[in-house]
């Protein structure tokens, strides 16, 4: 990972920011029994085995998932950056509400480094317990049989093309490519197009959120730019092309984009998710630093990212409350702080229906003006990261 509406999008409507994810068939081979988040059902008295409870209902309840998570005492997240999406607030809430100690490693890390972890901690006590994915790599993890199934008790709340029919995988927020910018930085001039930035006054300047090849908000950065320059969800190497373009110029700073880099200067134009870049304009705007954010009309691309309990997870039960947590729409609860971090959280629809969505938060939100966003097919995605990965290194070399 890593940094407003018109005609529809007044409402934000989360259901339009949908990539279309059919529920991909490696739940119904890793669960012949599916479970309900709403199931009634009952454990027995004896312990239960969380590591394999599909709903908190199959293990007896909230209360009793509760008593189990607390006895673990742990929660080993991975690549979720404070900074990210209103993160901060959620992990501190989770904290303070079920007095719960938080292991977050490598918060700066990406998708791709998630799925390595889950792979190689099996049976350590460091080993990730939850997962949170491109949906590129939610589909890849949940076939390469690294997830584990289990609905939360809001899963109805969630499109059916945004999770896995079993559980194996479930959208939590979304957001828009965006660019944001340091206009004093860049000449007083800041690009409000993806075509915009091919120009020798931003000479260094323009920054990606980490390797198109293993972090989802740069993958989908360079479909942004495919977009603006004749590509569609078919044909994702314009996107490569400019950015090959723009690297033989000079204009491509290969920089690791972090909050630092923003602050200091050193990455000026960063292409990133829009709640990121929104959530740093609020963060700079302290150090006397104007930082914009715009959604591109020529590159408008959206997406999820998903949630998954690792099948390997130090700490099942932590785990499992963890994703209650995440998937609640009280006020307190991950939804609504989602949304206080300007991303669009999966279940925002429903929020709006039952009017517990955070209404100032909300209202922060960036707008786009497109109501078709785009969306590509489960297989378009895993074509065009295949693109990626097999001709990015050479591009930019």
């Amino acid at each position: 990972m890593a940094s407003t509406g018109a005609k529809i999008f007044g409402a934000v409507a989360a259901t339009s920011l949908v990539v279309t994810l059919a529920a991909c068939s490696s739940s119904s081979k890793s669960s012949s029994k599916k479970t309900s988040g709403a199931s009634t059902g009952k454990a027995s008295k004896s312990a239960v085995a969380w590591a394999t409870a599909q709903s908190a209902a199959a293990g007896g309840g909230m209360d009793a998932l509760v008593a189990a998570a607390q006895k673990e005492g742990t929660l080993n997240i991975i690549a979720v950056p404070r900074t990210w999406a209103g993160y901060g607030a959620i992990i501190d809430g989770f904290t303070a509400k079920y007095k719960i100690k938080i292991n977050s490693e490598n918060p700066d890390g990406s998708s791709g480094d998630e799925i390595n972890a889950i792979k190689s901690t099996k049976g350590q006590s460091s080993a990730p317990d939850v997962a949170d994915v491109g949906n590129s790599y939610a589909l890849s993890g949940a076939q390469d049989g690294l997830y584990a199934p289990y609905k939360v008790a809001t899963w109805s709340a969630i499109p059916d093309a945004q999770k896995d029919s079993g559980g194996l995988w479930y959208s939590d927020y979304g957001g828009y490519i965006s660019i944001g910018c340091n206009a004093k930085k860049v000449g007083g001039t800041c690009p409000k197009t993806i075509k915009d930035l091919d120009n020798k006054a931003y000479k260094g300047d323009v920054a990606l959120n980490g390797d198109p090849t293993s972090a989802n908000a740069a993958f989908e950065a360079v479909w942004a730019a495919a977009l603006a320059n004749g590509g569609s969800a078919d044909n994702v190497q314009p996107g490569i092309d400019f950015f090959k373009k723009l690297n033989s110029e000079g204009i491509f700073n290969k920089t690791k984009v972090t909050p630092a880099t923003v602050q200091s200067g050193e990455t000026p134009i960063v292409l990133d998710w829009d709640y990121l870049n929104v959530g740093n304009a609020a963060t700079l705007k302290k150090s006397g630093i104007d930082w914009t954010t715009v959604d591109p009309s020529d590159g408008l691309v959206s997406a999820y990212y998903a949630q998954a309990v690792s099948i390997n997870a130090a700490h099942p039960a932590a785990a499992r409350l963890w994703e209650e947590y995440l998937y609640s729409q009280d006020a307190t609860g991950g939804q609504n702080g989602w949304l206080r971090g300007f991303a669009r959280p999966i279940e925002l629809p429903a929020m709006q229906t039952a009017k517990t969505a955070d209404a100032t938060a909300l209202a922060a939100v960036p707008p786009v003006t497109d109501p078709t966003p785009f969306a590509p097919t489960q297989a378009q995605v895993t074509a065009a990261k295949a693109v990626v990965t097999q001709k990015w290194p050479a591009a930019v070399a």
